[in-house]
């Protein structure tokens, strides 16, 4: 039984090749990209816009890469900007407060 990431790169890779490219083509275009939500982002592209040459498929794939990597690095950024607007407004944590701030994490990209 396949997951959905394996059902959607699958649907990457037929989209690809029912556009006359090489399913190799549309692998390498999956593997790059690597999360369901990137690869769903490409079929939808292509479904709706049926780029002809493969450059096309990969400026498509790599915009989509920048984006979410953009995306990522907001939120990291977020995240530690909340942080030191904590820090400002409540100075520093006493010593016994820190011992039990262990579920402090970064937050989901999103994927």
């Amino acid at each position: 039984m396949q997951n959905s990431k394996d059902q959607i790169r699958i649907s990457l890779i037929k989209t690809v090749e029912r556009l006359g490219h090489p399913a190799e083509f549309g692998e390498l275009i999956a593997q790059s990209l690597g999360t369901e939500k990137q690869m769903s982002r490409m079929v939808s592209y292509l479904v709706m816009y049926k780029p002809r040459t493969m450059e096309e498929i990969a400026d498509e794939m790599l915009a989509i890469k920048d984006e979410f990597e953009r995306y990522r690095e907001k939120k990291v950024a977020e995240y530690y900007n909340e942080k030191y607007n904590r820090l400002l407004n409540e100075g520093l944590p006493d010593e016994e407060d820190l011992q039990g701030d262990d579920n402090d994490t970064l937050p989901d990209d999103g994927e």
